[in-house]
């Protein structure tokens, strides 16, 4: 029996950052010292040399206390979709259906299979739309 897929609304906080080598690394490395465990993370460019990292922290407090250690200008947080679930044909889409057929546009998603028969994936919707997003979702 497949295992049901679970979707939580999570905080999401994001940098700008100089786009080139070795940047994610040095903001990840600084996560990882200080131990910050991170549920998502995205990275991709925004506008000319710079890029946004955006980050799901399981402990928000400890990623804040990071990134005012490194004195990073942080946005957020601001809400997401956390899909986590077995991995079959489809299971993406049946979320994407559901925000469909309630009308909401998906802003970004990022979807990946995690190996061992799981799939996990982020998606964002405008911020008028989380609270009707997280109703189609069945998110409490």
């Amino acid at each position: 029996m497949a295992e049901p897929t679970t979707i939580q609304l999570v905080d999401y906080f994001y940098i700008q950052s100089p786009d080139r080598p070795g940047e994610g690394a040095r903001v990840l490395g600084a996560l990882r010292e200080r131990g910050v465990n991170l549920l998502a993370f995205s990275g991709f460019p925004a506008g000319r040399a710079r890029a946004q990292l955006d980050f799901v922290p399981s402990d928000a407090a400890a990623f804040r206390g990071v990134a005012r250690a490194n004195q990073w200008k942080l946005t957020g947080p601001k809400k997401a979709f956390l899909v986590q679930g077995e991995d079959r044909p489809g299971a993406v889409a049946e979320v994407m259906q559901r925000l469909a057929a309630a009308r909401i546009n998906v802003t970004a998603i990022d979807a990946v299979c995690a190996g061992a028969g799981r799939f996990g994936a982020i998606l964002w919707v405008k911020p008028r739309d989380v609270k009707k997003a997280a109703q189609a979702l069945g998110v409490s």
